[in-house]
């Protein structure tokens, strides 16, 4: 296994206080998508769940069937900690690639750019596998390359269209106009819808 997709690494990371990717809230793209989504009973997986701020969002909007899903608890518990209605078995703790499931909306919030850049293919793979037919791929990326050698892994929208265009329906992938502050122009809001095809097509 990659050093980056271990428990020990990122519970170093969240002890050592190297989180500054946390936003302490729920992003507003996010949120507002959330808000606009009428069906409360969808099944939904929110992976690389990390502070958990859009579970937390979720099962306080009643999307009950919602759970998280990370290597660690470790960050989700200094959340919850105001938040009587969650428990840390709102989140599975297991090896993204490993999962089984199938959810109708899958939340991306900094997994994606978590993951070290050699297994963004099967990144793609495996939330096509998750996903029910007709279900979507919701959240953002990093419009935006970093010059380092540690998580968070930026890209650019031509290399996502190549990634992603087999496997999705690619809905929305633009600019988003209402990030947070400290990632204003270095977002791509995506809404990607699983594509179906027949077994004997490959």
């Amino acid at each position: 296994m990659t050093k980056m997709m271990n428990k020990t690494y990122w519970e170093d990371r969240y002890r050592n206080k190297e989180d500054f990717w946390n936003a302490k809230s729920i992003t507003t793209p996010i949120q507002a998508y959330i808000d606009q989504l009428t069906d409360k009973s969808i099944q939904i997986l929110v992976p690389g769940v990390g502070h958990g701020h859009e579970l937390v969002y979720l099962h306080n909007q009643g999307f009950t069937r919602s759970i998280g899903l990370d290597f660690t608890t470790l960050a989700f518990e200094q959340t919850i900690q105001a938040e009587p209605n969650l428990s840390k078995d709102d989140v599975v703790v297991e090896d993204f690639f490993k999962h089984q499931g199938t959810y109708d909306l899958i939340v991306e919030q900094t997994f994606f750019c978590s993951l070290p850049v050699e297994q963004r293919k099967d990144y793609v793979q495996k939330m096509h596998e998750l996903l029910q037919p007709e279900g979507k791929l919701v959240g953002l990326l990093f419009d935006t390359v970093f010059d380092k050698q540690t998580p968070p892994y930026g890209g650019s929208k031509e290399e996502y269209l190549a990634l992603f265009e087999p496997y999705f329906t690619i809905e929305v992938m633009e600019r988003a106009f209402n990030s947070i502050k400290p990632r204003q122009d270095r977002e791509l809001f995506i809404i990607l819808k699983k594509k179906t095809w027949h077994k004997k097509s490959f």
